[in-house]
């Protein structure tokens, strides 16, 4: 694309798979359209990436809706709808930061409980309602493993339970780190459900199942791409680059590319690119 030939852009990221990989497919994709990119990906913590945008340090990346709506704007309730609530972020983050929402992927890295394949089918359970209603009716299988965070959290288990209606018996909840969640639910036996994020490779590695939010309790963290207002209007072939990127970053193709880097030890950057090979985005030299 002629108009951003040597045109010179920073694109930063938080220091997780997912985001070191949405990082790597703005990068390569932005190169093949002739800007100089400078890699700044690998950002500690959300909001050291904010003030790394806010302050100029980059000039583009990924961001999920429901942070910038909960953690940068300062709500306690979301949106529970993917497009309402990328256009709240997007009308407020652009008149109070003067920061630009744009191109808000299909992926959803929201929170959800997930069961081993075996429990699930032994359960009948398909949905979070049917995880409630065993948890009513059969307390003893009612067993759950959360984050320390998520248990307290409002957009987490106690909002889950009110939502839901239930309530584990005491001593049916475990507190672990967000790895060994994964690990117990695929045993099934320390725990029937887990507290995972759904775009976590570990998902597929694992064959966990994925219970229906049928409540639309969670909130959205659709990953969009996010710019300030000065960099979006002097560039605006940078939103017309990553548009069809962003239209394919569906939560199963974000899964199997986490699966690459989580499961298999693959390098981002090259399971990046070579996604955008196979898609036909760039070709390789």
């Amino acid at each position: 694309m002629p108009e951003l030939v040597d045109v010179e852009l920073t694109v930063g990221s938080k220091d997780f798979s997912e985001q070191l990989v949405l990082a790597y497919l703005a990068e390569f994709a932005l190169s093949a359209a002739g800007a100089k990119v400078r890699d700044l990906s690998n950002i500690a913590g959300s909001n050291s990436g904010r003030d790394a945008l806010l302050t100029g340090q980059i000039d583009l990346m990924w961001e999920y809706t429901g942070t910038g709506w909960i953690s940068y704007l300062g709500h306690e309730d979301p949106i529970p709808d993917d497009a309402g609530q990328f256009e709240a972020v997007r009308k407020e983050d652009l008149a109070r930061n003067r920061v630009v929402w744009s191109l808000m992927a299909p992926l959803n890295n929201t929170y959800a409980f997930a069961m081993n394949r075996k429990n699930a089918e032994r359960l009948g359970v398909r949905t979070m309602s049917d995880m409630a209603k065993v948890t009513r009716e059969r307390p003893q299988e009612g067993t759950f493993c959360i984050e320390n965070e998520f248990a307290s959290r409002n957009d987490g288990m106690p909002g889950v339970q009110k939502t839901y209606g239930f309530e584990p018996a005491p001593g049916n909840t475990k507190l672990l780190a967000n790895g060994p969640i994964y690990q117990a639910v695929a045993n099934g036996g320390t725990c029937n459900f887990g507290e995972i994020f759904t775009t976590d490779g570990r998902v597929l590695a694992l064959d966990l199942v994925l219970l229906t939010d049928d409540r639309n309790f969670f909130p959205r963290y659709n990953a969009s791409v996010t710019m300030r207002e000065e960099t979006a209007s002097t560039h605006p072939q940078i939103t017309e680059v990553l548009r069809p990127v962003a239209a394919k970053l569906t939560n199963e193709v974000m899964l199997k590319l986490n699966a690459e880097v989580d499961v298999e030890g693959k390098d981002p950057a090259e399971v990046a690119r070579n996604w955008l090979v196979r898609e036909g985005f760039v070709r390789m030299p």
